[in-house]
């Protein structure tokens, strides 16, 4: 699921975008926003609907070895044992999982080699012909199949991830996000308690978008305020020295420090410090973290830095 870090670069992204597009309006870069973050869960049903498709895609492979010309015996009595994979009929009788295939219309079919190459793949593996090979199955042999299949088949294939790419364009800032969501998914299917629960986009989405949609208009309705103070510490430096990523990343974390009174000052600096690491150049997690640092002693002798409940100043 995503987490606090994960929607403060959504706000990051879509900040960046705004200002890039002069002229824009700003509310129809916050449905951006919040669409980024559906995005990411529409991935996550994709994920999940790529790795259905692998798994169903025996079926075809059996089909086509009957139809050779000169079938083997092999051939004709072909091991499908993974069409009853238990995690994979639990998947596709959840009701979340069927809606939300209907509702983001998710099909893979603009790519339709890839369930075949991955199949292939799949297929020729010890660990594919191991699992046919044992004497019956149970949910939890079925799941490290398809743990199998993600992880190892679909995550290291190079046409894989060509075709993820093209789906989502935040695949790669995405990705632990969505291996995650899909590792906690094979952790909730359980066919005995009944408990098989897709996950969700966030632990209390409520509370999360209100967080993304509030850092979104407090750091635009005070960029001005926000650049007058970073200017002031930045005398000596050219402006266009200055990557408009860093002034962006501050302007949030300054924006966060003032106006958002329950998130401790730490977890501020730090969060946009490891943004800076991830989407800026090398040294500007230092330069930002200086700059920072310098305009927070200043606002705390101004008493602008106001937090709430133990442990939160």
């Amino acid at each position: 699921m995503l987490n606090r870090r994960h929607l403060r670069i959504k706000v990051m992204q879509s900040l960046y975008a705004y200002l890039q597009s002069e002229g824009s309006d700003y509310r129809k870069q916050e449905k951006g926003l919040l669409a980024s973050v559906d995005k990411v869960y529409e991935m996550y049903i994709s994920l999940l609907a790529l790795i259905n498709d692998v798994v169903q895609y025996s079926e075809i492979d059996a089909e086509e070895r009957a139809n050779k010309h000169l079938p083997s015996t092999e051939d004709l009595n072909p091991n499908l044992k993974i069409l009853d994979n238990l995690f994979i009929k639990l998947l596709l009788e959840n009701e979340e999982y069927i809606q939300a295939v209907k509702k983001y219309k998710i099909s893979w079919d603009f790519d339709p080699e890839l369930a075949r190459s991955l199949f292939f793949t799949l297929k020729n593996s010890q660990e594919y012909k191991d699992y046919l090979a044992a004497e019956g199955h149970d949910l939890h042999s079925d799941k490290d199949i398809i743990k199998f299949i993600f992880k190892k088949v679909i995550l290291k294939s190079e046409l894989a991830q060509n075709a993820l790419e093209e789906k989502h364009i935040n695949w790669q800032v995405d990705q632990d996000v969505l291996q995650a969501m899909v590792a906690k998914t094979l952790k909730n299917f359980d066919e005995v308690d009944g408990n098989s629960k897709l996950a969700q986009i966030s632990s209390n989405w409520i509370e999360d978008r209100e967080f993304i949609i509030d850092l979104f208009h407090k750091t635009l309705a005070n960029d001005a305020s926000c650049q007058e103070m970073i200017a002031g510490k930045t005398k000596n430096w050219e402006a266009d020295r200055i990557a408009m990523m860093d002034i962006l990343i501050m302007k949030m974390a300054l924006a966060e420090l003032i106006y958002f009174s329950s998130i401790p000052v730490k977890v501020t600096i730090n969060e946009y410090l490891e943004i800076a690491k991830e989407f800026s150049t090398p040294k500007s997690n230092v330069f930002i973290n200086g700059i920072l640092d310098k305009i927070l002693g200043e606002l705390q002798a101004q008493n602008k830095i106001r937090k709430y409940g133990r442990g939160l100043v």
